[in-house]
């Protein structure tokens, strides 16, 4: 179900061509020592669009990214990027966890270029392929520091183009941002938004922060606890860029209204 408040359909134009989907996860379905996790999900993501996964914590959300990366195999159900199929096939998505996960004893140039040196590619090319997005990134000056001297944004920063790194065109973000205070969370939101406005990339989040996800996102989908299964989706029509008075507007506190009244029915 699409949530338009006031019914006003007519704000809304979502391009259904299917040449723009990038990922498609469909019908699947995951049980555990007989218990049944994942329930017939179905969603897409289409090119350079940021869509959020949102759902109450152990609701199942990061076993459909496990699903979607290859590390898991669904009981039933496909994963297709660009038209193929890579259901159970790993290496095709980029995969972000809460924790930075660098590795403290590489500079951060080299923590960056670590999924080309996997890949197969030198260091020195590895190198030279990350360097021109460290200004992208806000990394400028960064290169030869070590992740015991950044920030915890910083940390972050460097994390998601390690992750940008291994897949360029396909992210998943599983609640990224989960560990930081709430300045520094807000403001790598709008640094985020900045950056992906010059990447072709797309890329599925997964939260439980409904603020969060309406800030963000194109389109969320709200999932139902175990079983997890979509219960609604929901086109966020606000315009971008999006500053820090859209969260008192409005259109996202309608958002943030709507989304409340589904949650608190899953408690």
């Amino acid at each position: 179900m699409n949530f338009y408040p006031n019914d006003d359909k007519s704000s809304v134009k979502l391009n259904e061509d299917k040449n723009s989907i990038k990922l498609e996860v469909k019908n699947i379905k995951k049980s555990f020592e007989g218990i049944l996790v994942i329930e017939n999900v179905s969603l897409y993501l289409k090119n350079k669009e940021f869509v959020t996964i949102l759902g109450l914590s152990g609701s199942g959300k990061s076993t459909i990214f496990n699903i979607i990366s290859g590390l898991m195999i669904p009981d039933e159900g496909e994963i297709i990027i660009d038209g193929e199929d890579y259901t159970g096939k790993t290496g095709r998505v980029s995969y972000m966890y809460q924790k930075d996960l660098l590795l403290p004893w590489k500079n951060i140039i080299d923590n960056v270029a670590l999924p080309l040196v996997i890949k197969g590619i030198n260091k020195k090319d590895s190198r030279k392929e990350v360097e021109p997005y460290f200004e992208i990134f806000g990394l400028k000056g960064y290169e030869k520091k070590y992740p015991h001297q950044l920030s915890g944004g910083m940390r972050q920063r460097a994390a998601f183009l390690r992750t940008y790194m291994f897949s360029r065109d396909i992210m998943l973000l599983d609640e990224p941002f989960g560990g930081l205070d709430a300045i520094t969370r807000s403001r790598i939101h709008y640094w985020l938004m900045e950056v992906l406005e010059k990447l072709e990339t797309s890329v599925l989040f997964i939260t439980h922060d409904i603020e969060e996800a309406i800030f963000l996102s194109n389109r969320i989908y709200i999932l139902s606890d175990k079983p997890a299964k979509v219960i609604d989706e929901i086109i966020i029509d606000i315009p971008r860029p999006r500053t820090k008075d859209v969260t008192t507007s409005v259109r996202f506190n309608e958002f943030k209204k709507h989304i409340l009244n589904i949650m608190d029915r899953l408690y």
